[in-house]
């Protein structure tokens, strides 16, 4: 039998403000979207008074200032930084592991008999708690579908202590906790899925696994079927030690406040496709397209709505000069002046290996190329070093009064050394 362990960070973003801030420990908290917009993080004590994930901030203010609910913006470089620290705590637990997202990852963990699971789940946390001071629960099971479904209870159920290993339970326990949990509890089901399996009578996780596989195969896809022997203790999906990569890359934000002059678009522009070509190098990659697109609010009814976007081809490449002289000639091809733009971003896609590209017969010579690769390099590597936004081009701005709204932002605790935290 295979043991699959799910690691998952409790309140990720809340539970990192917490760690530098610790007068923040057992009051609402909510961590809010780019711009102050929505909820993205949630607190218990802000889950229990009713504020839903994606919450608009201003619908929820009164409420925020009855009960003292401490409202942050989002700080990106600080999640990261910490994902990055308790990724690498797990990835000595076990040589196989699959990063999911940023505040959960699985472990292949069969083998490890010298203690018990359960033992080596608390040690996780415990390990975890020392180093980050992050809280995190812990789910084995045979399966990674079962895996997620542990870590559930192991972190809403309290007599677990944060740590639930299924593949100790009996075949007979295993049916009494899946009948408590709700068929949309499962991984890959979620909201848009348990409606229509509840019509058909599957209203619990244990009903899906008895469910007839075959027949919900013909009525949803191949991926239902996976699911219900998953959840039958048969391996299906297996762990992704290298993560594939991207096909496309997506860089867009929200304006802090609304932009007339093409001139704030191409400084945004070139923001936004520096980071994505960042992104490009890192996984070595080309992209052979640029799409660019910018709209106004849908949201202001009094002022006129006007949305557009542009593929511009081009010879792949991962220069970011390159890649921002397409965007910005798209740009000036479906900017129209008059409206009050909100949102820009861009998308690279024809994405293909730096060692499979398809070289161009008329294109530049094999020295410039290299010239220009390392160039790049420097770039990052600077960039790496110093800080972001160290060496940028110039059309990117200085000033940028269009950047996204961060009115409540705790400091770059662990990656700028002039936010790094005093203690006195």
């Amino acid at each position: 039998m295979h043991s699959i362990a799910l690691i998952d960070v409790n309140n990720f973003f809340v539970s990192c403000e917490r760690v530098f801030n610790p007068s923040l420990q057992h009051k609402p908290v909510v961590v809010l979207s780019n711009n102050d917009g929505c909820a993205i993080a949630r607190s218990n004590e802000v889950k229990a008074l009713g504020v839903g994930m994606g919450a608009p901030w201003f619908k929820f203010k009164g409420l925020a200032a009855k009960h003292g609910i401490v409202a942050l913006s989002s700080n990106f470089a600080l999640y990261a930084d910490m994902s990055n620290r308790v990724m690498s705590i797990l990835s000595t637990f076990s040589p196989q592991q699959e990063v999911y997202s940023i505040d959960e990852c699985f472990l292949d963990m069969t083998g490890f008999t010298r203690r018990s699971l359960t033992e080596q789940g608390r040690q996780m946390r415990q390990h975890i708690k020392q180093c980050t001071g992050l809280p995190v629960c812990v789910g084995f099971a045979a399966t990674k579908t079962l895996a997620k479904l542990a870590n559930h209870i192991a972190k809403k159920k309290p007599q677990f202590d944060g740590v639930c290993d299924f593949n100790a339970f009996t075949n007979h326990q295993q049916d009494e906790w899946l009948g408590s949990l709700a068929v949309g509890e499962v991984w890959g089901i979620g909201r848009q899925l348990a409606p229509r399996l509840q019509k058909i009578g599957i209203n619990t996780v244990l009903d899906l696994k008895r469910a007839d596989s075959a027949t919900l195969n013909a009525n949803f896809s191949v991926v239902m079927e996976q699911i219900i022997r998953e959840l039958n203790g048969t391996m299906c999906i297996e762990l992704e030690q290298i993560a594939a990569p991207r096909k496309q890359i997506i860089s867009s934000r929200s304006f802090g406040i609304a932009v007339t002059d093409i001139g704030s678009l191409q400084e945004s522009l070139t923001l936004y496709v520096s980071r994505a070509a960042e992104k490009l190098r890192k996984q070595k990659s080309y992209a052979g397209a640029v799409q660019v697109y910018i709209r106004t609010s849908p949201h202001k009814e009094r002022e006129a709505y006007y949305a557009n976007s542009m593929t511009v081809p081009l010879q792949a490449t991962d220069d970011t000069r390159q890649l921002v002289k397409a965007a910005l000639w798209g740009l000036e091809r479906i900017y129209k002046p008059g409206y009050r733009y909100q949102k820009a971003g861009v998308m690279l896609s024809e994405i293909v290996a730096v060692k499979n590209a398809q070289s161009d017969l008329f294109g530049r010579p094999d020295a410039v190329a290299t010239r220009n690769s390392k160039l790049m390099a420097v770039m990052d590597s600077v960039n790496q070093y110093m800080g972001k936004r160290s060496l940028i081009l110039a059309s990117q701005g200085f000033s940028q009064p269009w950047r996204m709204k961060q009115g409540s932002k705790s400091p770059n605790y662990t990656t700028r050394w002039d936010e790094v935290l005093v203690v006195g």
